[in-house]
């Protein structure tokens, strides 16, 4: 099988087109290539797939073999993918995903490739059930968590997936191997949760760190910083627009107050095409 390697800011992806569906056997597949000493590395493998109610359909399975509902930096590859192989001739186009429907997508083109990508990641979910938390109250601000003695105050937010977003003095020395696979998991979160570590440099400029659910830590997560963003407005933080910075490079996020929807804009790029065998 033919696949080409992608990353969004480092957040690198397998991604295979031309399929009409998943394999049976792709959770499989995805531990197996995605391992990188024995397959070929990524954080997750992702099939673009014909759709009935957008342009493409886009499926994500994490490193671990598990589905994820969305990925901002996986749909900007997507979309830099079909554009620049000529698959769409059209800069607006529209992508289905697992957890936020269709979106639309609109690609910023330079010498005719797809130089950044935008995306309409729709409205942010605040209800703490159907996050989903445990936590039966709406928005799910600044809420205190306890694990393993230490003490924390996350406030939750879906973009389509589940994410809790912690407050640091410094997210970039923060020590995420230890604590990101613990919150993941906590007992607040029934659908586990991607775990993003943040610090408010000004009200345009957030560092953040993450660790994906199903994936651990990842250079850069799309939806986790509309997430940040989201969660920084409802903490009085931010301004509605900022920059997050992340440690693969910088998203651009912006909550509109007109529409509600969240918009996040950066680069996707190609790595390599190679053939693998099943």
């Amino acid at each position: 099988m033919e696949f080409t390697k992608m990353h969004g800011l480092g957040n690198d992806f397998i991604v295979i087109y031309g399929e009409q569906a998943l394999p049976d056997h792709v959770a499989e597949l995805a531990v197996k290539w995605c391992d990188r000493y024995f397959g070929i590395g990524a954080d997750g493998l992702v099939y673009i797939l014909p759709s009935e109610q957008a342009d493409y359909r886009m499926r994500i399975i994490n490193s671990d073999g598990s589905e994820a509902e969305q990925c901002g930096n996986a749909i900007r590859c997507v979309a830099k993918y079909v554009y620049d192989h000529g698959y769409v001739q059209r800069e607006e186009i529209t992508i289905e995903t697992l957890g936020a429907g269709v979106q639309k997508v609109s690609i910023h083109t330079d010498n005719g490739k797809a130089a950044a990508v935008t995306v309409d990641m729709g409205e942010p979910v605040l209800e703490g059930l159907k996050i989903p938390t445990t936590i039966d109250s709406t928005p799910v601000v600044d809420v205190p968590l306890e694990a393993e003695g230490a003490s924390f105050q996350f406030t939750a937010v879906s973009m389509g997936n589940p994410h809790c977003v912690i407050y640091v003095d410094d997210a970039v020395s923060f020590d995420l191997n230890t604590w990101g696979p613990k919150l993941e998991v906590h007992p607040l979160f029934p659908k586990k949760v991607n775990v993003e570590f943040a610090t408010v440099l000004d009200r345009q400029t957030i560092d953040m760190r993450v660790w994906e659910r199903g994936a651990g830590p990842t250079f850069a997560c799309g939806t986790g910083a509309c997430a940040t963003l989201v969660s920084s407005v409802l903490n009085g933080k931010t301004d509605r627009k900022a920059e997050v910075r992340l440690k693969g490079g910088s998203l651009f996020i912006q909550w509109n107050e007109q529409d509600n929807r969240v918009y996040m804009t950066g680069p996707a790029a190609f790595v390599y095409t190679g053939n693998v065998a099943l």
